[in-house]
């Protein structure tokens, strides 16, 4: 189990029409998807609110030009782009909560994050071989995505290439201990809770190295640590294994976990004080923009590109 940070890393191509259009993402915009869907929507709790929310996401992504499915009996909502890749990229992130909490970090940050991400890659280049899986039920031992895996795509005409996925990305704070260790790993962290965490296993650590290096690239002022997880080590600790990456490891799919790492720097998690003016929306910005320029220049690469563009 090892520690990396961003900064120790060689600096990615960066590529100036990316950086221009991650100008695009604006606080603004992100704070009012997190304040629409910051309500109770827990799917056998608040059923109503949780069909509410997926009927928008799937306006949402309708609105931006993709094709949208609601995919099984958990209703994840899914947007594909109109052509039919042989591989793609997904992005992924819960949109339920859990029973009275209006989850305005876990889980709004995160799929505001992903609408934002989905709107600038769309601007970028609509045929990108990018998927965008708002996942349900995760609160309930991870039954959307679970089911999105085993059923979904066994039987899809593509093949998952690597997954990034969106657990609590909008709470940070400068503040001296406002950062703990997640229980139980024998790492050490920096007691401000400033940074983006990544959470990789094995086989999807390049996949973790390729953004730490974009966050050079793009992002330099952005704190970013990797914990990159070697010889099945998450089963010896529960504390890995708690958000949707977990099904998509265990079908051998490559996938990275981004968080802010969740109750052990956000003391409202699973508490009705997770609201939207608890977030910090130029830290939920700067992950956004590094979600968008690595899932571009990934995605770019997987279509044959080796390039993003100059």
């Amino acid at each position: 189990m090892r520690i990396l940070h961003s900064h120790e890393f060689p600096v990615a191509e960066r590529s100036p029409r990316i950086a221009k259009l991650l100008e695009t993402i604006a606080e603004k915009e992100l704070r009012q998807a997190v304040e629409r869907i910051s309500v109770p929507r827990h799917f056998v709790t608040e059923p109503e609110q949780n069909r509410a929310t997926a009927n928008w996401l799937s306006g949402v992504f309708e609105s931006l030009n993709y094709h949208v499915e609601r995919q099984g009996q958990h209703a994840n909502i899914l947007a594909l782009p109109k052509n039919a890749p042989d591989e793609v990229i997904l992005v992924g992130a819960h949109y339920d909560s859990v029973p009275m909490c209006p989850g305005a970090d876990d889980n709004g940050s995160a799929v505001a994050a992903m609408l934002s991400c989905a709107a600038a890659s769309g601007l970028w280049r609509p045929e990108l071989p990018i998927i965008f899986a708002a996942f349900n039920r995760e609160e309930e031992a991870l039954l959307g995505s679970r089911d999105f895996v085993s059923s979904y795509l066994s039987q899809a005409s593509f093949k998952v290439q690597s997954a990034h996925i969106l657990e609590m990305v909008g709470y940070a704070s400068s503040e001296p201990h406002s950062q703990r260790v997640p229980t139980g790993l024998p790492i050490k962290l920096n007691d401000k809770g400033d940074f983006l965490g990544l959470l990789a296993n094995a086989k999807s650590r390049t996949k973790m190295d390729f953004v730490l290096s974009h966050a050079r690239a793009y992002l330099p002022d952005l704190p970013v640590i990797g914990l990159g997880v070697q010889l099945d080590l998450e089963k010896l600790f529960p504390v890995l294994a708690r958000s949707d990456h977990v099904p998509f490891w265990a079908a051998e799919i490559p996938a990275v976990m981004w968080t802010d790492t969740s109750e052990f720097r956000n003391e409202n998690y699973h508490r009705h004080t997770d609201t939207p003016d608890t977030l910090n929306y130029s830290f939920l910005q700067r992950v956004t923009q590094l979600l968008t320029a690595s899932v571009i220049h990934e995605a770019a690469q997987l279509s044959g590109r080796h390039s993003a563009g100059p």
